[in-house]
Parts: structure tokens; sequence; C-alpha cells
């Protein structure tokens, strides 16, 4: 049995391996910094995160969801300061992890993380358009958008040919099962690719190859002098919650592909923390949990963590063996890998099964999209949370009115529901409908809650119509 469990997480970590390579070095490449830092990250997700305890099958590594995020920060700070951004986020994370707050990120509203994930895939579809053509792109969000009106006149034909060969790839290789189930679809079409372009000696740019360890830039004394700066501190809490976010929600999903050992959300966001703590360390990118790789690992058969651990080690001896392969790889398509992926995170189908039943998610799910890709990162979740909240606390303030004719005896109104501020004209436009002329008594034993507002009005109303305010709520504020 044991011979047969490593020779699965063997197959399993040879396939992750394929799958996580192009993407490690376009993450980077995105990202605005050497490709080989995408490639360190990815070795520390195996090595490091990968044997700590938390998550079995679930893969770590540079992920596109922090792309945006990642390149507004070293546009802004520099490359140098990425070390200690991405260092003090995985300590945010390892203490959130020690306080035992991983299970509290999956009551994010499901509509804030689609919203989310759909920003990022429209920003990252939008920065990629210009690096398919081998084009200069602008560095806001809203220029990225408005920019690719005139980014045909811009691009070279021969990098445009080769991202639509890219691209073609990506979508046919997999209609034939039985070879994407051995060589998963983007190392096939940069492969290819990459071999096509040598042979005909297209004149596009390339990877540039620094080597890793000329890429790797500790951070020195005085860089972390920088953790005391406001915008950096934001940053750095903006990189710790949303790589948390997506890792915990990534381990939700992988747990539904197989029947094995649940994630430890506590145990598995400090696995994560550990692990960012080393990029930092490294001058690296933040990693995540994703689930492309994961979802690659459980389904090439993996059953124990030493398949997300191998992977980690065959990036680190292809790095270290053959790292001038890496100089062949055309840009354009590592650019037309992550566009694909891109298109892959706007949620079209999801939103579709919310707009049938539950509109007010796909306003949440839009909301926060749209504020991602006309502001940032962190300002769109925030708005697209706050959103969310005052979503749900309109849905559950409802708020019923009956009223019952007695004759002489005068008119019952019984108040049911919650009585919020938000349901306030409502309630008060009912009340003030009554007859001036006849006895009201007022019931509110049918309030599940009343908040300070409500208390204060209906007491003001009774007192003003001289009426009987009889019994109180179940639950006040």
């Amino acid at each position: 049995m044991r011979c047969r469990i490593r020779k699965a997480d063997l197959f399993a970590s040879l396939v992750v391996f394929l799958v996580a390579l192009p993407l490690c070095l376009g993450v980077a490449i995105a990202s605005g910094v050497p490709a080989e830092l995408g490639l360190i990250t990815g070795i520390v997700g195996g090595l490091v995160a990968g044997a700590l305890p938390g998550s079995s099958l679930q893969v770590s590594g540079p992920a596109a969801g922090l792309t945006v995020l990642v390149y507004e920060a070293v546009d802004t700070y520099g490359v140098q300061a990425l070390g200690v951004l991405v260092f003090g986020a995985g300590l945010v994370q390892l203490g959130l992890g020690a306080l035992r707050l991983g299970r509290w990120f999956r009551a994010v509203s499901a509509a804030v993380v689609q919203g989310m994930l759909a920003g990022i895939g429209l920003l990252l579809v939008a920065g990629q358009a210009y690096a398919l053509g081998d084009a200069a792109a602008p560095t806001s969000g809203p220029g990225k958008i408005a920019g690719l009106v005139w980014l045909p006149g811009q691009a070279d034909p021969g990098a445009l040919s080769v991202a639509g060969a890219t691209i073609a790839v990506l979508l046919l290789w997999p209609r034939w099962r039985r070879g994407a189930r051995v060589v998963p679809a983007p190392l096939v079409a940069v492969a290819v690719v990459s071999a096509v372009t040598g042979v005909l000696g297209l004149d596009v740019r390339r990877v540039e190859v620094r080597g890793l360890v000329d890429a790797v830039r500790v951070p020195e004394a005085a860089d972390f002098g920088r953790l005391t700066e406001v915008g950096v501190i934001g940053t750095v809490v903006a990189f710790a919650l949303i790589a948390s976010a997506e890792s915990l929600f990534s381990a939700a999903a992988v747990d539904r592909l197989h029947r094995g050992r649940r994630t430890d959300y506590d145990r598995e966001l400090m696995a994560q923390g550990a692990g960012n703590a080393v990029c930092g360390v490294l001058g690296a990118l933040p990693m995540t949990a994703v689930i492309v790789r994961s979802a690659a690992n459980v389904q090439a058969g993996a059953r124990t963590k030493a398949a997300r651990v191998l992977h980690g080690v065959w990036l680190l001896l292809f790095t270290v063996v053959l790292p001038g392969v890496l100089g062949l790889i055309p840009v354009a398509a590592l650019a037309a890998l992550l566009v694909h992926a891109g298109c892959r995170l706007v949620p079209v189908r999801e939103a579709r099964v919310l707009w049938r039943e539950h509109r007010g998610e796909v306003a949440v799910l839009a909301v926060t999209a749209g504020a991602i890709v006309l502001g940032n990162l962190l300002e769109g979740v925030l708005v697209g949370l706050t959103l969310a909240v005052a979503k749900t606390a309109w849905d559950i303030s409802h708020v019923h009115v009956e009223t019952e004719d007695r004759g002489e005896a005068g008119i019952v109104v019984r108040v049911l529901g919650h009585a919020t501020f938000l349901r306030l004209p409502k309630l008060l436009d009912a009340l003030e409908a009554l007859p001036h002329d006849r006895e009201v008594r007022l019931e509110l034993g049918g309030l599940r809650h009343v908040d300070h507002a409500c208390a204060a009005a209906l007491e003001g109303w009774a007192a003003a119509r001289g009426h009987e305010l009889v019994a109180t709520s179940r639950s006040t504020t």
C-alpha cells in the first residue's frame, strides 16, 4: 500500500510541477519583478508551507489573485521593499492563526469573494493584453481599460501571433483528455510556442534570466524601518488579509474534491504565514494556496502532503539545473497564459445562478468588481464588504404591522419582526395612518429585535397620541 501511495504522490507532484512552472513565471512578470522571484515563491510554497500541517493536498505558490496588488506595491515602494511587505504579511498571518481566527474567513460573503476575483480577473486581462503585443501598459486600472482602444495600433504582430497560438493550444489541448491528464495545457502551450518561435527566429521579447541566487534580495535593517509608514502598514495588512482569504477559500474548495482529512483552517493559516515570512526574507513574491494547482494535485491522485512538497523540489531542481531554458520563453506566451487565467477568474456562470435566485448578491459582486477596477484591490474589497453588510441588515430588518379593529374597545396594533432604523419610515407611516379619534393599543411582544432609534420613535409616537404601549421586544439594543 505504501509503495502505491508513494507512486501516486510522485506522479501527482510531477503534474503539479508542470502546471506551476509557467504560472510562477507569468505571475512574476505580470507583477513587475524578475521571473525567478515567482519560482522562489513556488519552491517555498512546496518545501515550507507544503511540509507544515493544515491542508494535506492544496498547493501554494504565487497567485494571479495578488498580481494587481503586488504590481501596485512594487510601483509605489520599489522592488527592494517587496521582501519587507511580504515578511510583514507573513507575521500578520501567523498572528491570525495563533489567535485561531482562520475559521472566521469563511464568514465573508461569497458575492464579495466572487466580486474580488472578477475585479482581479478584469485588471489582469487588461494589464496582460498589452503584454500580448509587447506594448507598454498604463499604470492605473482605469487607464489600462481605456487604453485598450488604442492597443491594436501599438501591438507587435509577431508577439500577437505568439499569444494567439498560445491561447489556441490552451483551449484545444484539454479536449484530448488522456493527454491533458498527463501533461497540463499551460506547459504544452508555452513549450510548443517557445520551440516554434526559436526555430523561426521570431524577434519577440523573451523572459530575462538573472539566475536564482542573483534574484534573491534579503531585506536590510533600513528596509524594515519602512514598516512604520502608514501606507506600508496598509499594504502589509492588504497582503495578509487577501492572501489568507484566497488560501482558506481554496482550502474549502479542495476539501470538496476529495474524501481525505479536512483542512485545519488555523494551522493552514499559520503554514501560509510561515511560507510568506520565508518568502519575505528572500525578497520573493507573496504566496497563497492556489485552486488550479491544488485541483491538479487532487485529480492526479495525490494521497499525502508528499506530493506538494515534491513539487517544490522539482521547481528547485529545474531552476538550478536548467535556468537557460527560461530565456527561451516569449513574454507574450506567458501573458496569454495569464489572460486565460484572468478570464476564468470572472465568475460568469456563478453570476447567472445568483441572478436567478439572489439578485442583490449580483449587485454586491458587480460593485466590488467595479470598485477594484476603478480604485484598488483593498478599497474594492472594503466597499464590497460594506455593501454586503448593509444588504444583510436590510434583508433581516423586516417589520410587519397588523391592525385589529375591536369596535368600541379601540384598535389593537401589533408590530412583528425586526424593527431597525432601516425600516423606521415604513413603521411610522403605518402608525401615523391610524385614525386619531380612536383608542389605539400598541403591542410590541412580536418584535424579535428593536434598535434604539425605533424604540425611541415608538415611545414618542405613543406619548404624542396618548396611547398605550404594551409589552417589550425580546431583544433590544
